[in-house]
């Protein structure tokens, strides 16, 4: 890429609600890389309002390919309006070939996208696509597209804004409804524009709303209700999930533009929904989400973030990405309400929507994991029994600021205890190996580290996860120790003391010293991206055998998944 500095760019969106959702962290990055420059977005009707009042940029401009730039006259007619506003560069996020040959007519200097749709002779600075077999996240897929501008580091989760007034109404409107301001909100988003195929049943929405319901009103003593959301052409299939609901309820569904759908999902407590839009909106808005993924593919078009987790039955036909099923739609029958549920309970069961409110208390829950790949052949409890989980501490399990020296600096992600839950549901073992250096830089002491660890065990604890132990670097690394990682000293030591079979193990870490830890023992590398260094996973694995995830839930996700295929009669290998 050029290095002249462009002063008037032109971004072409992504067609879909939920793409343009995972595109806003690569638009906030192209902010950051060129804060001069002068930032038009070209979208569809609904896209743009999407990004009403974005402070990333400065004009939106309309495209209506169903009215004045319908045709081939309607292509010329938007060229003839880009010309005007003189851009020196095109940043193409949608991938079609009419995104290319629009700007190409425009005589945008500078043309710039992924080599997809035979464009490739349209673009002055092609991009070549990601190996699809990699499996990029969506959200990394935009992301990456930059990094030939000069983009670096990792993006971040994809976030929204609605008004305060654009809240009020809101509320106005669902209190006419009989839904008061104070109600906890049970969201579900029954539909999908994209096709049946992603469509979960509405009976079984409707019981999975109302045990939801039930769960929160017990444990919060607060009147819940049920909102349904859906485009236009969904109201059918909102009323059939209402239809089934003995609480209050309210039926959205083909009643709401972009803007009060937003401020709508953003009121929720929990949505509960298929791979669509409205699932990306809420984890934009940090609402918690339980998602459940049939036909498409969870490890590209998943929630982006820590809020979400994903509910599926593995079958040998899933992902097709087909809009209609053209068999038994097993992938979706196969889902059950217990499984939703499950998944809402771990949801909830951290640091929630629900204000200054306790975390809801799991003790009946039923003896199962809630994972989300799940067959009926396979007792979840023991899944993985005599497997070890090796984790790596600051940037895996905490926010890492530089070194934290007092427990009052710790704090968990946002997630991280509920999905350790599940691997201790699932009967693994779980060790924290960390380097702490700070100890012999002399920036705390040992008591210090002690006490933090102290509150790392009391915080999972009340998840009801027991840490197997917890092994320690204290050294500074001019001093050339056996256990600083990618040393294997501390790993050494828990065989010894702990009887670890290291053929049965997984480590998770956000750094490339911890993939290279796990290689040396022969554990399999599950790289998270949550840490400072998660920002280069892609680039620095270069390696099919590192599985990279988005967060600790979705690695827990896969390890759960992958525990499977050991099992007899569990699901064939999928990686």
């Amino acid at each position: 890429m050029r290095n002249d500095s462009p002063s008037r760019i032109l971004v072409r969106a992504p067609n879909w609600i939920g793409d343009a959702v995972m595109c806003e962290p690569a638009l906030r990055g192209l902010r950051a890389l060129f804060p001069g420059a002068e930032l038009t977005l070209l979208a569809k009707p609904a896209i743009a309002e999407l990004f009403v009042a974005y402070p990333g940029i400065d004009r939106r401009l309309v495209y209506d390919d169903r009215g004045i730039h319908a045709g081939l006259s309607g292509k010329w007619t938007l060229a003839g309006q880009l010309r005007r506003h003189r851009f020196d560069l095109a940043v193409l996020f949608q991938n079609a070939f009419e995104a290319a040959l629009i700007t190409w007519l425009a005589g945008i200097r500078r043309r710039y996208g992924y080599v997809t749709d035979g464009r490739s002779f349209l673009l002055t600075d092609p991009v070549a696509r990601p190996d699809p077999a990699a499996l990029v996240h969506q959200v990394h897929y935009y992301w990456d597209l930059l990094k030939p501008l000069g983009v670096t580091g990792s993006p971040s989760v994809p976030a929204l804004a609605v008004s305060e007034n654009e809240i009020r109404a809101m509320d106005e409107r669902l209190g006419e409804l009989g839904i008061g301001r104070d109600d906890l909100i049970v969201g579900v988003n029954p539909g999908s524009t994209y096709g049946s195929a992603k469509r979960w049943l509405p009976e079984r929405y409707a019981e999975s709303a109302l045990r939801v319901c039930r769960r929160l009103e017990e444990q919060q003593g607060r009147p819940v209700s049920v909102v349904i959301l859906g485009a236009k052409g969904e109201e059918e299939l909102g009323h059939a999930v209402a239809d089934r609901l003995t609480v209050r309820s309210a039926v959205l569904s083909g009643r709401t533009n972009i803007r009060e759908l937003m401020a709508a999902t953003k009121r929720c407590t929990i949505l509960l929904t298929n791979d669509t839009g409205p699932m990306h909106l809420a984890a934009a808005f940090a609402v918690p989400v339980v998602a459940v993924f049939g036909p498409t593919d969870w490890k590209t078009t998943s929630p982006y973030g820590q809020a979400a987790s994903i509910v599926r039955q593995p079958v040998d036909c899933a992902p097709c990405l087909l809009r209609e099923c053209p068999i038994d739609h097993r992938c979706m029958t196969g889902v059950t309400v217990d499984m939703v549920y499950e998944a809402s309970l771990s949801r909830l069961s951290g640091p929630s929507r629900l204000s200054g409110a306790d975390p809801i208390d799991q003790t009946d829950r039923p003896d199962q994991t809630d994972q989300i790949d799940r067959t009926d052949k396979i007792d979840q409890v023991h899944t993985l029994k005599g497997v070890t989980i090796f984790l790596d501490r600051d940037g895996t399990l905490n926010p890492d600021p530089g070194y934290i020296s007092s427990p009052d600096q710790f704090e968990l992600f946002p997630g991280v205890a509920a999905a350790l839950a599940r691997l201790t549901r699932a009967g693994a073992r779980l060790v924290v190996v960390t380097n702490q250096s700070g100890v012999g830089r002399g920036l705390f002491s040992s008591a210090d580290l002690e006490a933090i660890h102290a509150k790392l065990r009391r915080l999972l604890q009340d998840a009801g996860v027991s840490l197997e132990a917890i092994y320690v670097c204290p050294h500074h690394p001019d001093e050339r120790c056996a256990c600083r990682k990618p040393e294997t000293g501390m790993i050494d030591r828990a065989v010894r003391e702990l009887r670890i079979d290291l053929s049965r193990s997984y480590l998770i870490g956000d750094h490339a010293k911890d993939m290279e830890l796990a290689k040396r023992v022969g554990a399999k590398r599950v790289r998270v991206t949550t840490g400072e260094h998660g920002a280069a996973a892609l680039s620095e694995t270069g390696n099919d055998t590192v599985v990279i995830a988005p967060s600790l839930d979705e690695a827990v996700t896969w390890i759960l998944a992958d525990a499977v295929q050991g099992i007899p009669g569990g699901e064939e290998s999928r990686s």
